[in-house]
């Protein structure tokens, strides 16, 4: 059988999905943003991750989050973005926001993961044709890496948009005192960070308590958050015991320690304040990361697309009274 050629919803900008502004910048991203480190891998079923991008897409979900080794295996989610780009999305390419990263573990040797202009380089010639694009719309270092002159890093990233591999670029889980050097070498250059990716969600406040948020803030830069569920123990999975098809059972990337009796009764707390307010935990654990302007975006992962659906529910009510706030922080803070 042969698949009917996608064409998008056409009222995929009046769904409600809503956009914020990206730090200083033009850009423009939704609230809710999809994820493809997970289940877009050539380990899962092409027809599913195609039918979670196009589903994505006519719910005016612009940004696509993906980096170097997302599978797995490594390099396969970009392959199979690609194989969705050549399929759907090439005739849209100017309505989408694409990214990709490198700085992690890629391939063997001493030039396949940090933070050289070798590295980085490589990485994202790579990437481009794995993903069937000329361009990224922003590439990040996905970390810092210490023993590399940071001013090395960050011209290979000034030089990618010179280039015109990148329209922007970004800095991920970067230190403060890094990432401030990183702000102003790429100012200095006319190369604006765009974004701080960080991970970010009611388990793991680092960005807010450490001043990254609103350092991101003072020097124009957007902050997108990801791992915004705790790899999914901010949502209802694990409310009575660990189901066998969940990610803590496979013991991949979540593990079964991290489900202390103290975590779930704080997630069971959690969940009851969620009840009050007519959300699911991980609606409102979505929500609470969008309740201020601190946030641009949340990346979200998904499995299908009932999950996505459910996830996007999420931006309906994003306002948090004073004591709701109050009553999470007495929960998470225990």
């Amino acid at each position: 059988m042969i698949n009917p050629i996608y064409s998008p919803a056409p009222e995929r900008y009046d769904n409600g999905m809503k956009f914020r502004r990206c730090g200083q910048s033009g850009i423009l991203l939704p609230e809710i943003s999809l994820g493809l480190w997970h289940n877009f891998g050539d380990v899962n079923t092409f027809a599913n991750s195609q039918a979670m991008a196009h589903y994505a897409f006519d719910r005016g979900i612009t940004h696509f989050d993906l980096a170097n080794n997302y599978g797995p295996s490594y390099g396969s989610a970009e392959e199979t973005f690609g194989m969705i780009m050549k399929k759907s999305f090439m005739p849209y390419r100017d309505e989408l926001f694409i990214s990709t990263k490198a700085g992690h573990d890629m391939w063997p040797g001493p030039y396949g993961e940090w933070g050289s202009r070798k590295y980085l380089m490589s990485s994202l010639n790579q990437s481009l044709k794995r993903m069937n694009l000329e361009y990224v719309d922003i590439f990040y270092s996905h970390r810092y890496d210490p023993d590399t002159p940071l001013e090395e890093t960050l011209q290979a990233l000034v030089d990618i948009v010179r280039q015109g591999k990148a329209l922007y670029v970004g800095i991920s889980k970067y230190p403060k005192e890094a990432a401030e050097f990183a702000y102003k070498y790429l100012e200095e250059r006319d190369v604006h960070c765009l974004l701080y990716q960080g991970r970010y969600n009611l388990f793991n406040r680092e960005p807010e308590e450490e001043g990254i948020l609103q350092q991101a803030k003072g020097n124009g830069t957007g902050f997108i958050a990801f791992s915004p569920l705790a790899q999914g123990l901010l949502t209802n999975r694990y409310l009575n015991g660990i189901p066998e098809d969940s990610r803590m059972a496979k013991g991949a990337f979540l593990k079964k320690e991290a489900l202390t009796d103290e975590t779930l009764q704080k997630i069971k707390a959690l969940n009851e304040v969620a009840a009050s307010r007519g959300q699911t935990l991980a609606e409102m654990s979505l929500a609470w990361l969008l309740k201020d302007d601190l946030v641009t975006s949340v990346i979200i992962g998904a499995s299908s697309v009932a999950q996505l659906a459910d996830n996007l529910k999420a931006t309906e009510n994003t306002d948090f009274s004073a004591e709701e706030l109050e009553k999470i922080k007495k929960i998470i803070q225990k």
